[in-house]
């Protein structure tokens, strides 16, 4: 009887680890373009809750982002492709922002807040927050090496894929990456 239920157990989880594997697979199939850089991990990856600057005065950890998908971005105001990256976030943030999915960005180092502000405002911005990282803590405790990073969490707020470098966020294959891991028909 014990031997029955451990391979039940061990059948279920194999075909979890498969379908697991199935759908990084389905997503990897819509990569094009610069999402071609965007890799999936196998499993999601915990992401730690190092505090940062919530641009109001206090501070906030991802946490404050559970119970729904976010693609955080990790920028500077002296990053040139972070200046042509964000309005492409923007938009991913206007075609999906809702109680289930958000752009969360962060400016890591050294980041004056007037000059964040300025940078949205030149690059006519205005739905995104303005959060920072001036001890780049986060960023070092996730990895982050070079800019512009962006991460995918799921609403668990494990990290699911990771993109290096800049990329058009607003690109159909973008838009279709992020339905999928939404579960949405791509369009809607």
């Amino acid at each position: 009887m014990r031997k029955s239920v451990v391979a039940a157990a061990y059948t279920a989880l194999a075909l979890l680890a498969n379908a697991a594997l199935a759908d990084v697979a389905a997503l990897e199939a819509l990569r094009e373009g610069d999402m071609r850089k965007l890799n999936f991990h196998a499993a999601p990856e915990p992401v730690p809750l190092t505090m940062f600057d919530d641009g109001a005065g206090g501070e906030a950890s991802l946490a404050a982002f559970q119970g729904q998908h976010v693609v955080l971005n990790f920028w500077a105001t002296w990053c040139a492709p972070c200046r042509i990256e964000m309005p492409t976030l923007a938009r991913l943030q206007d075609e999906f922002g809702g109680p289930d999915f958000r752009v969360v960005t962060i400016a890591t180092g050294r980041n004056d807040p007037a000059a964040m502000t300025r940078f949205f405002e030149e690059i006519e911005v205005d739905n995104l927050p303005l959060f920072r990282d001036p001890r780049q803590a986060l960023a070092r405790d996730m990895g982050v090496l070079g800019l512009p990073i962006t991460v995918i969490l799921d609403p668990a707020g494990n990290e699911i894929a990771r993109l290096q470098g800049d990329a058009h966020w607003d690109s159909d294959s973008a838009f279709a990456i992020i339905a999928a891991v939404l579960g949405r028909d791509p369009g809607s």
